[in-house]
């Protein structure tokens, strides 16, 4: 058996595989988060450390008895601050805080390598905005800081006692040199930072320590290895078979992601594109991301006092219409690419006496639909080229949406076999690699297709012209935000 673990933002997921690769189990624990002021989104370390204890211990016990290697995944850009003695100084900073918006301002005017060598604009998302801001405004703090890690190499740290992380969660951090896959002095620098503040990189297969002995213990399994991993998008990708040149996956999970691998490093900053490392050497990824997307259907859940997500998909599949009159800017949390803005809000506009919760519903899948989109089209801009794209994470259930999605983007969705689970799968993958090694194409072959859903001319007549309202609706309320 091979254990992944993903430190995701709601929950942290483990999934067990065998050694065909064949997933035989999954639990979750679920996570708290806080969002103290406006723009502000934290957690705390332990959080993810019980959590984690608790998704392991939800699995059958034999089943771990036997499990022979361990792969972590998890949310990126979060800053999570140790002292000397390795304790966390404060709450976690998340990816979808938006504080540091003038540290980014700064930190982009007074040190251009961030795009000339670390490839991406200078985003709140991003870890080294939120050290600025740290810097600034708890310089008590930050004086004390003697390590900056991410949440699922926190999480590695209570496992093992080592200081490490992969390329591809790393890259996020805009502390690297991406083409190159190495931190950068330079960029380290701008942060008041060195590389002796950073954990020590890795490919996503590599073994970066050995379970400690408590913890082993504790999840009634031998001292066994653990790699490098992946950041949840990276690990995703690997978990699809999301490897080579132009393949693709469209991740609905809290955020939303468009993953496009390539063999070759390639940016376009000027789109609020991401270019990372991949999970696996010699291979690099452009993303686009927006900051809110199934967490939007949590949202209208709550607003509309729906039983669960399910249901509320299936009120607007068999009581709304597509392109109805009910428009949904999908911006809770602000909005990375392609606006990068992060005081960019959620609105629902077109209401009538008949918009019910199955009407909110429907405007709420083709917002973050309409959201996609946009992202997609700033990815086809840098020249990937795409034919078809992978859908994972908890949003991966409803092929309503998919069909939807496939709409908008001119693209099937290709579901595939264990794509719900998502990056917990593909670090089982990396740690299965690990420890059996073999070719790489084979180890992380694509799963077996469950369905493809087509885009239908029909469903485009009637979402091409709400797309362009919905273009519209966020440049007249832009200055409003």
């Amino acid at each position: 058996m091979f254990l992944g673990i993903d430190i995701g933002t709601s929950s942290v997921k483990a999934a067990l595989i065998d050694e065909s690769g064949r997933q035989v189990e999954v639990s979750q624990a679920d996570l708290p988060i806080s969002r103290p002021k406006p723009l502000w989104s934290e957690q705390n370390p332990s959080d993810w450390w019980t959590a984690t204890n608790m998704a392991v211990a939800k699995l059958d016990v034999n089943r771990r008895h036997g499990v022979k290697a361990i792969g972590l995944s998890g949310q990126m850009h979060g800053a999570t601050l140790l002292d000397k003695s390795l304790a966390p100084l404060r709450p976690a900073i998340l990816w979808n805080d938006g504080r540091s918006f003038e540290e980014c301002r700064e930190l982009q005017e007074a040190t251009p390598e961030f795009v000339s060598k670390g490839g991406n604009l200078v985003m709140p998302g991003f870890t080294a905005p939120k050290l600025e801001w740290v810097r600034r405004h708890e310089p008590q703090v930050f004086e004390k800081i003697h390590a900056v890690l991410l949440p699922k190499d926190y999480v590695r740290l209570r496992m093992t006692g080592d200081l490490a992380s992969d390329m591809s969660d790393s890259s996020g951090t805009l502390w690297m040199d991406v083409e190159n896959r190495k931190w950068c002095d330079e960029l380290l620098a701008a942060c008041g930072l060195s590389e002796a503040n950073m954990p020590k990189l890795y490919e996503g297969h590599e073994v970066t320590g050995v379970l400690r002995q408590e913890a082993a213990e504790a999840w009634g399994m031998q001292r066994v290895p653990v790699v490098a991993g992946g950041g949840d998008n990276a690990a995703g990708a690997v978990g699809v078979g999301v490897i080579d040149e132009g393949e693709a996956l469209l991740s609905l999970g809290t955020s939303g992601v468009i993953f496009v691998a390539g063999n070759t490093f390639r940016s376009n900053p000027g789109s609020a594109a991401h270019a990372f490392c991949h999970a696996l050497p010699d291979r690099w990824h452009l993303m686009s991301v927006m900051l809110s997307a199934a967490s939007c259907l949590d949202w209208a859940v709550k607003l509309t006092g729906t039983s669960d997500a399910g249901e509320l998909v299936r009120r607007a599949q068999t009581e709304a219409r597509l392109g109805g009159p009910e428009h949904f800017l999908p911006y809770l949390s602000g909005e990375r690419t392609p606006h990068n803005n992060p005081h960019a809000s959620g609105v629902l506009f077109g209401l009538g006496h008949d918009s019910g919760p199955a009407q909110i519903g429907q405007a709420v899948l083709e917002g973050v639909a309409f959201g996609m989109a946009d992202g997609f089209n700033a990815l086809v801009e840098s020249g990937v080229d795409v034919h078809s794209i992978s859908v994972i994470g908890g949003g991966a259930q409803s092929t309503y949406w998919g069909r939807i999605l496939s709409a908008v983007l001119d693209c099937p969705m290709v579901y595939r076999d264990g794509a719900a689970t998502g990056p917990a799968y593909g670090a089982a993958r990396l740690a299965r690699f690990a420890a059996l090694g073999g070719d790489v194409e084979e180890m992380f072959e694509a799963p077996e297709v469950l369905q493809i859903v087509e885009p239908k001319d029909s469903d485009q007549d009637k979402l091409a012209p709400k797309y362009e309202k919905f273009g519209t609706l966020y440049r007249m309320l832009k200055e409003s935000f």
